[in-house]
């Protein structure tokens, strides 16, 4: 059964997802450095990770602003001192109605996928809104 105004085809999980958001943030990493990733990506945020690829936490813009609201000095501050520390990580197999209940619950733009323990991608809202109306990157809604 298709849901009216969307094409057939429509996308069920996450895996099934041609995500746009490649961008990964390094524990140690300045703090000046993310914030201008995140300026210069165009990207709501990312999650941090250890060598291995581990999820270690995860910075948005919102996180950074904190920062600059208590006064910090971003080139003084690692991605340790600015990152969430909640595990927010979905997997490929994750619905994707249901990534999208766990962004507007946390108040994320972005969500992590951990695929065999490491982080493989992010998808955006953007991301899961395409998925859901059957449109994939390069169907003339690009990133």
């Amino acid at each position: 059964m298709t849901m009216p105004g969307v094409p057939v085809g429509e996308l069920k999980t996450v895996g099934q997802i041609e995500a746009t958001n490649t961008l990964v943030f390094y524990a140690g990493q300045n703090g000046l450095e993310i914030a201008v990733a995140l300026l210069s990506t165009h990207t709501a945020g990312a999650p941090v990770v250890d060598a291995k690829g581990k999820y270690l936490g995860f910075i948005n813009e919102f996180d950074v602003m904190k920062m600059l609201e208590v006064e910090r000095d971003l080139s003084k501050l690692v991605a340790e001192h600015i990152m969430r520390k909640d595990r927010l990580v979905i997997t490929p197999s994750t619905k994707i109605s249901d990534a999208a209940k766990m962004m507007e619950q946390h108040r994320v733009l972005s969500l992590p996928v951990e695929r065999d323990e490491a982080v493989a991608y992010s998808v955006s809202r953007h991301d899961l809104l395409r998925a859901r109306i059957g449109l994939g990157v390069g169907m003339g809604i690009d990133p």
